[in-house]
């Protein structure tokens, strides 16, 4: 997807669309060693969880393109589906890795006020988290097979719960400029499509590459999703990897680079 390019729809399917490749091969593939959970996503699997994401933003919370959601969550296949469903709607980000928790943010607009905020459950009650308060306020439990929470906090919504009740296509939303603010600090679509093109040719990732991240060691989607998928590859994300044991992965996974 070329965001310097004229102004378009939708731009997130449209991102999927070039690391789709084969249509029966993983586009998103996330392995929890500590659970056992695997799940393979094909892009059309992956656009219907964005679609249904950007859906519950616009007609189930009433967003507008530049309005604004915070993110509280690790790398995960309902991260990517989170990220990319607030993209699709024109609906900036403001991301919040947990390695900052109980320190001082950086960066300008990170403080701002935000309309909707999406926080892994073991977040919600951390002492060292400091969530932002949102209208919409929804949890992520991130269990095995996108199962709903069982006890949700009060004052938030289940987020696979309520995003399972819209729809799995998009509607014609408001073109996405490139030039328009992707993250709250005021970075562009643009902006963040070069950088991700510029981390994706310093690792030497190319379309059509099967790359293998762990999670521990890239918290931020810009590499773990963004770089990747901006290139035309594909990921397999990799939680709690035993230590030296990614090379063995790749091989097993049929992955061509470790990230």
């Amino acid at each position: 997807m070329d965001l310097t390019a004229a102004p378009r729809t939708r731009e997130a399917p449209a991102l999927l669309s070039l690391a789709a490749g084969d249509g029966g091969r993983p586009l998103l593939t996330y392995c929890d060693d500590a659970t056992g959970e695997r799940v393979d996503l094909p892009a059309a699997a992956l656009g219907e969880w964005t679609a249904r994401t950007a859906n519950l933003l616009v007609d189930g919370c009433g967003l507008l393109p530049g309005d604004r959601a915070a993110v509280l969550l690790p790398p995960h296949w309902q991260t990517a589906a989170v990220l990319l469903g607030a993209w699709s709607a024109g609906v900036s980000v403001a991301f919040h890795p947990l390695a900052t928790a109980g320190l001082p943010r950086i960066g300008a607009g990170s403080d701002l006020p935000v309309d909707a905020t999406f926080v892994a459950r073991d977040r919600v009650d951390n002492w060292l988290e400091d969530v932002p308060e949102a209208d919409h306020r929804f949890v992520l439990g991130l269990a095995s097979g996108g199962a709903p929470l069982g006890e949700v906090p009060d004052g938030y919504r289940d987020y696979v719960t309520e995003v399972r009740a819209h729809g799995d296509s998009l509607p014609p939303y408001a073109s996405v400029q490139p030039t328009d603010a992707a993250t709250v600090d005021g970075t562009s679509y643009r902006e963040w499509a070069t950088l991700a093109r510029e981390i994706a040719e310093l690792r030497g990732i190319r379309a059509g590459d099967r790359v293998l991240v762990e999670t521990a060691e890239h918290e931020h989607p810009v590499k773990w999703l963004l770089a990747p998928l901006f290139v035309g590859a594909s990921v397999i994300l990799c939680a709690n990897l035993e230590p030296g044991t990614a090379d063995a992965r790749a091989r097993t996974e049929g992955a061509t680079l470790v990230f």
